[in-house]
């Protein structure tokens, strides 16, 4: 099976949760497949997102295009409902002036229904995230 970004809107994928809301950057902007558009917090961290994938996939490398993000973890759950999170990893990134962070988790392969990106802290007030992408298969279960 060709690996394929799981992350897409267009795949069928959702943003099921997301702790800040704004009209003019919804957090469906994170999985539209551009860069160009983003959700962004608003306020105090740490701030959420979770990725519904409905059905299960096999994950073997994350990437998150974002702004200002300081602290990151990402977490995956096998569950039917977004719940029972497991950690798969946790970084502080690097800050970069007036360019977006593009962020690489090369991790095991793994199987996931739902992600959950935590954003423990940023170098400002606000973050903007504008990708993740989720290279994998979907499993025929």
């Amino acid at each position: 099976m060709k690996s394929t970004d799981l992350c897409l809107s267009s795949r069928g994928s959702e943003v099921v949760l997301a702790t800040s809301s704004d009209e003019k950057y919804p957090p469906e902007n994170i999985i539209d497949g551009s860069s160009e558009t983003f959700w962004t917090t608003t306020g105090m961290f740490p701030q959420e997102f979770i990725i519904s994938f409905h059905k299960c996939v096999k994950i073997s490398k994350l990437t998150i295009q974002c702004y200002l993000v300081r602290s990151l973890r990402i977490e995956k759950s096998l569950s039917k409902n977004p719940v029972d999170f497991e950690v798969c990893t946790e970084k502080d990134l690097q800050y970069t002036e007036g360019a977006l962070q593009t962020e690489e988790f090369s991790l095991p392969e793994f199987q996931a229904t739902y992600l959950r990106f935590i954003i423990k802290s940023a170098f400002d007030h606000f973050v903007s995230v504008h990708t993740v992408m989720a290279e994998g298969v979907a499993e025929n279960l």
